[in-house]
């Protein structure tokens, strides 16, 4: 058998660079991805991963830097995959955010909005009240890392602290390592769930053997110590089993001031990791809308009510619809806690919706759009049925909104008002947006 031809570090000039912070060469005529590096930068990289049309490479150094490069803020940047943008500015960040969107739209959709919106922004650092933390336990580095995955390795990497966590979790990466390190089942815990609400932090400790007495009382000190709820999930998600406090007197809950609106939430529920986003994100919406006293408003992926409940205190009717059971219920027991009668919120898979659904024809002014990733394509595509006068679309997907929005424009019959994207992820190339539909 040949022996694999070992790979060495090489030397090229940086011509372009994608979305994701990818700068761009062309070696012996195939296109090498060197992640970290910049338009017309020279640097030494080491590639990692063989593909057909391209390569992608590891960054070495940088021998000749962009004069748009700056210093990262966090000491694992490069290894680390939770981020790839700190070595460029928030405006360099945004900039090429802004043009994927624009790319996407133009190249998949083949629309333009009549106006650009200008990016949504708020903090970009100690942000993030959502993330899951991978665990593993290596005797070769004599610890127990806890952190996000690598960037070019499915390994965890060795970190110390994040600099997006909000606190205080970003400072607690060594505190959890040694917590874990104490544990007899430190090798069968694979990961940690955080989500910090505005009463409380909570951690979810992904078990898969069944903790000893002893682990028990070191997660429980630890849950006293830093003010944390400590959970335990041996199994799926109702396998959930709260230890630290014994019992909680109130839920998870963050706020929406402006609308005078408290949503509770487990620890496991899906909610946007950047509060200040969020809040901006939900007034920017609910203003596009318009909705008035009278008004018919339509939420589809509404989740636990981020949209809903402050849009019922604004409309005449509210209906919201999401797939998840669970999320369902939460919702309707946040509008009963909130007060809000005029909004109701029905169980419903939304790619299979066929047009025949009761709640279609009903008949909406408007219609606010918040899906995955895999976008509203079935949605979209009965748009004339439920006949608003207005959507609002926000994505985590600038791909699958351009496609949604192709279908709205050139097949619905709507004018792409506005669209801009919303800086929910500083330092990272996930690009969340937002557009603006309007029937002529």
């Amino acid at each position: 058998m040949a022996r694999k031809k070992r790979r060495e570090p090489e030397v090229a000039t940086i011509e372009s660079a994608t979305h994701d912070g990818r700068g761009i060469a062309a070696v012996s005529g195939k296109k090498v991805f060197v992640a970290g590096a910049l338009p017309g930068e020279t640097v030494e990289f080491i590639r990692r991963k063989s593909r057909r049309n391209f390569d992608e490479a590891e960054l070495l150094q940088v021998i000749e830097a962009s004069g748009d490069r700056i210093d990262a803020k966090c000491e694992a940047f490069g290894r680390c995959g939770g981020c790839s943008l700190q070595h460029v500015s928030e405006d360099y960040q945004r900039t090429m955010k802004e043009q994927t969107l624009k790319d996407n739209l133009q190249r998949i959709g083949k629309v333009e909005p009549k106006s650009w919106l200008a990016p949504m922004t708020g903090p970009v650092w100690a942000y993030r009240r959502r993330a899951r933390l991978a665990v593993k336990d290596v005797p070769a580095k004599g610890r127990v890392l806890v952190g996000f995955r690598e960037r070019h390795a499915p390994f965890v990497t060795d970190m110390h602290r994040c600099e997006v966590l909000t606190s205080p979790v970003g400072g607690l990466i060594d505190d959890l390592s040694d917590l874990v390190a104490k544990l007899s089942i430190r090798a069968r815990l694979p990961q940690i769930e955080i989500a910090i609400a505005e009463n409380s932090t909570a951690m979810v400790f992904r078990v898969l053997d069944t903790p000893n007495d002893a682990d028990t009382q070191h997660l429980i000190a630890f849950g006293e110590a830093n003010n944390c709820r400590i959970y335990l999930q041996p199994g799926g998600l109702d396998s959930l089993q709260l230890i630290q406090p014994a019992n909680a007197d109130e839920s998870l809950y963050y706020t929406l001031p402006e609308f005078d609106i408290r949503i509770d939430f487990e620890p496991i529920d899906f909610v946007q990791v950047n509060s200040d986003i969020n809040q901006r994100m939900v007034h920017f919406a609910i203003e596009q809308l318009q909705p008035g006293p009278e008004d018919r408003v339509l939420d589809l992926y509404c989740g636990i009510g981020n949209f809903s409940l402050p849009l019922a205190r604004k409309s005449g009717i509210v209906l919201g619809i999401e797939g998840e059971k669970s999320l369902v219920a939460r919702a309707a027991e946040n509008a009963l806690n909130n007060g809000l009668k005029n909004v109701e919120f029905r169980v419903a898979d939304l790619s299979k919706i066929d047009g025949t659904e009761p709640w279609v024809k009903s008949g909406w002014d408007s219609v606010l759009l918040d899906p995955a990733r895999s976008g509203a394509a079935e949605v979209v595509e009965r748009m004339k049925l439920l006949n608003p006068e207005r959507i609002v679309y926000v994505s985590c997907h600038p791909g699958t909104l351009a496609r949604d929005a192709g279908t709205l424009v050139h097949e619905q019959g709507y004018q792409l008002e506005s669209a801009g994207i919303i800086d929910m992820f500083p330092h990272t190339s996930h690009v969340e947006s937002i557009a603006v539909f309007v029937r002529p």
